[in-house]
């Protein structure tokens, strides 16, 4: 069974980060994961760089523009990866954007996912319906998880589209804007945030975009099964070193 799948049928909230790979500095993406592992988060999203990231805020775009100008590239991430699975155990993913998947190739780029170990893909800009009729069968083909985004802008029609082509968890955006930390939520999300979860979809969805710290975590969990950090985590690796994640992480798992 995929990493994935395994560690949504665990019965607990679940915690997923997402960083920049190459980001604070080029060597740092393993230890980063290794460290994330250690502290007790449940999946992991690496950021693949990209020069015009439309869906992420200026922090996330930030760390992108400096890790390409560190040099990273879908090469270099897929060689520093490579053994990657020797020290960690908790799901993978890639998130990243079209452009340089399918510049590297596709099927090129998903043999040397299933190679090192990657559990899955976000691609917020591969629309679902290019997906299903073009790349489904390459991605299964090499046991990788496309996952989805949604909004609160999106329909009930299109969701359950989305939630058949699936098979892992669906992206749940809390809102139409870019990524960034928030202070919390108001009705507008937490209204969507209940009536997906009425929807009945077969997928587990996980919450992203403005959450930052316990306060945020629990609310974007109440109707959910997990939620991802990422600009806020992005932002204490900017004023921390990448040793010190557990001061970050351990408040919002409530541990000590």
């Amino acid at each position: 069974m995929n990493r994935i799948n395994k560690k949504l049928q665990e019965d607990k909230k679940l915690l997923s980060i997402y960083f920049t790979a190459g980001f604070p500095h080029i060597d740092d993406t393993v230890t980063i994961i290794q460290n994330l592992e250690k502290s007790g988060v449940d999946m992991i999203e690496i950021g693949l760089p990209f020069s015009d990231p439309l869906a992420d805020g200026p922090t996330i775009q930030d760390s992108s523009k400096k890790a390409l100008q560190n040099g990273m590239t879908s090469e270099l991430l897929f060689e520093q990866l490579k053994d990657i699975r020797n020290t960690v155990s908790i799901p993978l993913i890639i998130m990243g954007y079209f452009n340089p998947i399918l510049q590297y190739g596709v099927e090129a780029f998903c043999k040397k996912c299933k190679a090192i170990g990657i559990d899955g893909l976000i691609i917020p800009d591969l629309p679902v319906d290019i997906y299903h009729s073009e790349y489904k069968s390459t991605f299964e083909n090499y046991g990788l998880k496309n996952i989805f985004l949604i909004t609160p802008q999106t329909s009930d029609e299109r969701i359950h589209y989305i939630d058949s082509v699936s098979d892992g968890f669906i992206y749940m955006v809390s809102s139409a804007s870019t990524t960034g930390a928030k202070s919390g939520f108001g009705n507008i999300q937490t209204d969507y945030f209940e009536r997906i979860s009425t929807m009945n979809l077969k997928n587990p969805q996980i919450v992203g975009f403005g959450i930052s710290n316990k306060d945020t975590f629990n609310q974007a969990t109440k109707f959910a099964k997990g939620a991802i950090i990422g600009s806020a985590f992005i932002k204490h690796l900017k004023e921390n070193t990448i040793e010190d994640l557990n001061s970050f992480i351990l408040p919002i798992l409530n541990k000590h």
